[in-house]
């Protein structure tokens, strides 16, 4: 196997991908009526929603809204079409950055499972507490564990804010 994969060679230099990638996303991107700072807002946030939705497992971070805004300003002051889609690679390759997730996210993902579990049996033997029986397994875990999950992106948000 290893043979014959040296006859397939390296595919196309990363340079020449970023360009036909870029090339790609900027004629999506112009394809949009720009009149605004709103409608180039919605379209770099398309952007990046489609890089979200298709590609599987690796998500990316939007831009803020100042950095989409700065872009704006230097892209409506461009001359030709030349320089903008030069302006809008440069601000894709410097604002795509893969989405990370944090060690809290992590945790509370492997942690709420056993601890839903353990929650659900305890609360079976008291007695206000009778209907908990009534839930199966297979939903109070899930449903548990995506709220703990929840409760901790929103408070550390609100935390570092």
């Amino acid at each position: 196997m290893g043979g014959s994969m040296g006859f397939l060679g390296k595919g196309l230099p990363p340079a020449q991908m970023m360009n036909m990638v870029m090339g790609s996303l900027y004629k999506q991107f112009t394809q949009k009526a720009i009149n605004n700072f709103d409608d180039f807002h919605v379209a770099v946030l398309d952007i990046f929603n489609n890089f979200n939705s298709a590609l599987p497992g690796r998500h990316f971070d939007f831009p803020t809204p100042d950095e989409i805004k700065a872009c704006f300003t230097r892209w409506k002051e461009a001359k030709d079409d030349e320089e903008k889609k030069k302006l809008f690679i440069e601000f894709m390759t410097k604002t795509v950055k893969p989405s990370k997730l944090d060690d809290v996210t992590m945790i509370t993902g492997i942690v709420s499972p056993p601890a839903a579990m353990a929650a659900k049996r305890a609360g079976e033997n008291v007695p206000q507490l009778k209907l908990i029986k009534l839930i199966p397994d297979v939903i109070f875990v899930p449903t548990v564990t995506i709220l703990a999950i929840v409760s901790a992106k929103l408070s550390r948000r609100m935390y570092l804010k």
